[in-house]
């Protein structure tokens, strides 16, 4: 690229006059938030309007909270008339990251995710190596010698964490630096205020039914909580099940939407819960992962000749057969 950030950002200002409307729709996650955050504030008396718009609706608790404490203002992508805007944004998303977005005629595309089509808008920054959306953005920051507000350090900060999970997972140098830059300014009370503010209260009844049913059996915590109101409940619980000093793997599973999910957590010592995964259940439907972390999604109607989605007994015991029948071994 050879391209310094300074001249990225005359480039990315060039874009811009102050009568435009620019609207930037994201996936809201929090590395999107926070990108979209920050190039409101880079155009700030840049530009007439820039009002970011959320595609989905957002159910995660973590992001409803950072949007609530940090005070984001986001209007739902139904109710936008796109006749009043004249430039378009696209950041931590692609066109074809969801249909509506492959309608849009993007001016600017900033983004951390793999190329996936040529050139898509007459000014691209899309750098594949970096961990987080939200690290290229401190760069402009930087390069346009504006210190971000407590509020805008913290959700590029969560932003971070998040997408890299917690550095463990392609991060390079850059993110690093961009996290020590925005940690310093960040509000880490709050932070930790969204960070731990995982478990929506109708989710405790599943938490409830986990302790009673859970089977812990040579260091292995498993339960099956049948019908769930959201495939969420399962990550939490499976990473709350970590916590137990005895044990080193868990897997959580539920049915949601005619979808069998799987949750597989473990140490990440030894064992490796992607490959686990897709060993296991990837001839049913999408599974994989990380070392630590994984997931399986297998439809319903590709089970039933061997197991009735019906009976969660069944279903429960068919999770652990095919776990155990791997040929990644469970406890190494």
């Amino acid at each position: 690229m050879g391209m310094t950030t300074k001249e990225r950002l005359r480039r990315f200002y060039a874009q811009f006059t102050s009568e435009d409307h620019v609207l930037i729709p994201i996936v809201a996650d929090p590395d999107a938030i926070a990108s979209a955050m920050t190039i409101k504030r880079l155009l700030w008396r840049k530009v007439a309007v820039v009002t970011i718009s959320n595609l989905n609706l957002i159910e995660r608790t973590d992001n409803l909270v950072l949007i609530r404490l940090i005070g984001v203002a986001m209007t739902p992508f139904h109710k936008i008339d796109l006749k009043r805007f004249n430039r378009i944004i696209l950041v931590d998303a692609q066109q074809d990251h969801h249909k509506m977005l492959s309608e849009l005629k993007p001016d600017v595309i900033i983004d951390h995710h793999a190329i996936t089509s040529p050139s898509q808008a007459p000014f691209t920054d899309i750098r594949p190596k970096y961990g987080a959306t939200a690290s290229i953005l401190v760069e402009y920051l930087r390069a346009a010698k504006i210190k971000p507000s407590a509020k805008l350090a913290t959700a590029l900060y969560f932003a971070i964490k998040t997408d890299t999970s917690d550095f463990e997972r392609n991060t390079q140098m850059e993110d690093l630096q961009a996290f020590q830059f925005v940690f310093r300014l960040t509000n880490i009370a709050l932070a930790r205020r969204i960070e731990n503010a995982e478990i929506r209260r109708g989710f405790l009844k599943f938490f409830k039914q986990a302790l009673d049913e859970v089977h812990i059996r040579k260091g292995r915590a498993f339960v099956h909580l049948g019908v769930i109101s959201n495939p969420d409940v399962c990550v939490q619980i499976a990473d709350f099940l970590m916590h137990i000093d005895s044990v080193n793997w868990s897997i959580v599973s539920g049915v949601h939407q005619r979808k069998l999910v799987i949750i597989l957590r473990n140490d990440g010592i030894r064992k490796d819960a992607g490959k686990l995964a897709k060993q296991s259940f990837g001839r049913w439907g999408p599974a994989g992962g990380h070392k630590s972390a994984a997931r399986a999604e297998l439809p319903l109607e590709n089970l039933e000749p061997e197991t009735t989605a019906a009976d969660n007994r069944k279903l429960s015991r068919w999770v652990m057969q095919r776990l155990k029948k791997a040929a990644v071994p469970l406890n190494e």
